[in-house]
């Protein structure tokens, strides 16, 4: 077995917060795209049962929201299983990958083992609606970790 990385954001090439931001957007419109997809037909049914002056008033943005709310579930569990899977198996999502920046475990220097990946997506999830303040950490943490980074000993390097 493998010793623990060191701790120490001067051993470790840390990504910057530039680079997590944009990996951040980037994955947020590959899931937009998934839920887009997912629900093209109904998304298509909704816009097309407005007229061309309704477009983009209260009733359709009502309307939108209902679907949205129907679906939470549904966009939760795309969430989910896109940031576990991916950082499991590679250690990093699309944004990552763009922006050239790995998830790596703390315990072995590797990518997060499952556990730690789905513990990881699931806190990530639990900040993001609790007005991201899990990410907010991550501004005054040495190693720049988010509560989910924290609670699955986890830290975002680069690549």
């Amino acid at each position: 077995m493998q010793e623990p990385i060191e701790e120490e954001s001067n051993v470790l090439p840390i990504a910057s917060m530039q680079k997590r931001i944009t990996a951040f957007v980037v994955d947020d419109i590959v899931i937009s795209l998934f839920f887009m997809i997912i629900f093209y037909d109904q998304i298509m049914g909704l816009l097309s049962s407005t007229t061309a002056n309704e477009q983009l008033t209260q009733i359709s943005m009502e309307t939108m929201n209902i679907f949205i709310a129907e679906n939470i579930m549904i966009v939760l569990g795309i969430k989910l299983l896109y940031h576990t899977v991916l950082v499991w198996q590679n250690g990093m999502t699309i944004g990552k990958y763009v922006v050239k920046i790995e998830v790596v475990s703390l315990n072995t220097g590797f990518r997060p083992s499952f556990q730690q990946a789905f513990l990881r997506a699931s806190v990530r999830l639990l900040s993001e609606s609790v007005f991201y303040i899990g990410f907010i950490m991550a501004f005054f943490l040495p190693m720049r970790q988010t509560l989910h980074d924290k609670l699955s000993n986890c830290v975002v390097l680069d690549a």
